[in-house]
């Protein structure tokens, strides 16, 4: 049998209170969230409180407004990702049955559908108060590396959007009877853990380079650098990790395998890939643009 890890014994939630014969649990996927936020929140009102990171030395938000934007950013985060789950994953069953689209607490989350809710209310905020949209949109990227690194940790706590199977020594024998089904693999099936490799590009990597942009080499000056930044390393990211990622069970069949969303000639792209192109164009644009106008 191939070397590999066996999956850490964490249960997914973290304690469970009953009251009034209810029962109430706080999942570490839920913590995820919170602590997530509550760092970016705080890392932003650091940069914010610091003027020489900031053209003429004038940031531009204040802590005031960024605890009123955050609102906005939350709502965001929860609608967009529902939302984006619906259309991007799951429409089909969805239409057939709208009232699950309430049931958040059954799973399903978009991380683009997020991040295309948080983009929305960013820019209606900064319209309504009259702000810099591309300077809030800076500020916002910056926050949001630390809830993909701890969300991406809860995904691997809770066993779910594992990898492909693999033989490689650290490979994860993930528990769940359908992390096990592999018919091409004799014994215990092993898979790469995915929600770690996305952890440390797109939350630790891609994190310590928007910090160190911002602190060390003046990015807010240049209005869209760090926003163009986030968008281009968390596409290139995602789209590496998507091929060793296994896709959602509706995208596979006997004749695609590799559940590819778009596939010609036994090639194509995962529906994690056809979303994450846009935002490396997009993160490019803002990149080139920043650089063409320091």
């Amino acid at each position: 049998m191939n070397a590999m890890l066996p999956f850490p014994d964490i249960s997914p939630e973290i304690f469970t209170i009953s009251i009034f014969g209810t029962e109430f649990a706080l999942r570490w996927y839920a913590l995820a969230y919170i602590v997530g936020i509550l760092l970016g929140w705080r890392l932003v009102v650091a940069a914010a409180r610091a003027p020489r990171l900031w053209r003429n030395d004038r940031p531009v938000m204040t802590p005031g407004q960024i605890e009123d934007l955050l609102f906005w950013v939350i709502l965001g985060v929860i609608l967009g990702g529902r939302l984006g789950y619906v259309l991007f994953y799951q429409f089909s069953y969805y239409v057939a049955n709208p009232l699950r689209i309430l049931q958040l607490w059954e799973g399903g989350m978009s991380f683009h559908g997020g991040a295309i809710g948080v983009i929305l209310a960013a820019f209606f905020y900064t319209k309504r108060y009259k702000l810099n949209t591309l300077s809030v949109g800076d500020l916002v990227a910056l926050g949001l590396a630390p809830g993909l690194f701890l969300g991406r940790i809860a995904n691997f706590i809770n066993a779910e959007l594992w990898g492909r199977p693999t033989n490689l020594p650290w490979g994860v024998a993930f528990p769940t009877q359908a992390a096990q089904y592999c018919p091409e693999v004799t014994g215990v099936c092993a898979r790469h853990p995915s929600q770690l490799y996305e952890a440390l590009l797109e939350g630790l990597v891609l994190g310590g380079i928007l910090i160190w942009m911002a602190w060390r080499r003046g990015a807010f000056k240049s209005e869209g650098l760090v926003m163009g930044t986030f968008l281009a390393g968390y596409g290139a990211a995602r789209f590496a990790v998507e091929f060793v990622r296994q896709p959602d069970a509706q995208f596979v069949s006997d004749g695609n395998p590799l559940g590819l969303a778009l596939q010609s000639g036994g090639y194509g792209l995962t529906m994690g890939q056809l979303l994450c192109l846009p935002m490396i164009l997009i993160g490019a644009f803002f990149i080139l643009r920043a650089r063409r106008n320091p």
